[in-house]
């Protein structure tokens, strides 16, 4: 009862705040695969989520980027679907998203095997700080938002690290529901990763999901969840098991709404 008044209070609230106002929610609903064939409760608990989230959250824009409703909206809503059956505390700990308006570059420091520091500099369409901001391309996400591309989608992709760093660090392995076994998600896991991994070195061009998968755990954890809402069917039917287990943690199906897409 005190959960549900003070959930409505938020809500309220953030309506105050920031109104997610109809026009744009229809114009994302209209325009947003990911989000045209939800159905009217997950659509009207959707909504919710992301006027709350585009309370909770800052954005920042970087490189001369303007930052308006509409891009925060893009970017919120396809978070939130990600948590739709989670809540939105899996993204508390942190608060700030950067937007840059195309790829940006990174400065890093790389140790080599015998332990001299290279500096390295990266091009990058997203990046997830542990215990920091969320960065983001605006360009990459106009290109996964508005137009399906299967197994690629960098809101995703990036909030999906976020999720996997709510044990401590991105490792592949986020909170589990307590009826899910960890030896079952590790076993699935490790032996589809440890066969992606085998694929690339073997210069396989047939990877079963992206090879950036087999760069670590945690990006394999990002790169499938970024298969199980834009090609759930695809992950089904190369990572049966670890399909399985995203369908437990994420408690959501999306093949059933890819099969209520409107054709064309």
């Amino acid at each position: 009862m005190i959960l549900s008044w003070w959930r409505r209070f938020r809500l309220r609230r953030a309506l105050r705040r920031s109104p997610l106002d109809d026009h744009t929610w229809r114009r994302l609903r209209q325009t947003l695969p990911l989000l045209q064939p939800l159905q009217v409760k997950e659509a009207v608990r959707l909504r919710e989520l992301t006027t709350l989230f585009l309370e909770d959250k800052v954005f920042n824009g970087a490189g001369g980027l303007e930052v308006d409703l509409w891009k925060r909206a893009v970017i919120a809503s396809q978070a939130c679907l990600m948590v739709l059956e989670l809540g939105l505390e899996s993204y508390h700990g942190w608060t700030e998203i950067i937007l840059y308006p195309e790829i940006f570059r990174v400065q890093r420091e790389v140790t080599d095997e015998v332990g001299i520091v290279h500096p390295q500099t990266a091009a990058l369409s997203g990046e997830s700080w542990e215990r920091g901001p969320l960065v983001l391309a605006w360009n990459e996400i106009e290109r996964d938002s508005l137009h399906l591309h299967p197994g690629r989608h960098v809101v995703i992709h990036e909030f999906a690290h976020k999720l996997d760093a709510l044990n401590g660090r991105a490792n592949g392995m986020p909170p589990l529901h307590p009826e899910m076994p960890i030896e079952e998600w590790t076993r699935s896991l490790s032996e589809a990763y440890a066969r992606l991994q085998e694929q690339v070195e073997h210069g396989s061009h047939h990877t079963c999901i992206n090879p950036y998968g087999a760069t670590g755990p945690a990006e394999f954890f990002a790169v499938v969840s970024e298969y199980f809402f834009t090609a759930p069917h695809h992950l089904e039917e190369r990572c049966p098991r670890v399909f399985d287990e995203l369908l437990a943690y994420y408690r959501q199906d999306p093949r059933k709404r890819m099969e209520r897409r409107p054709s064309g």
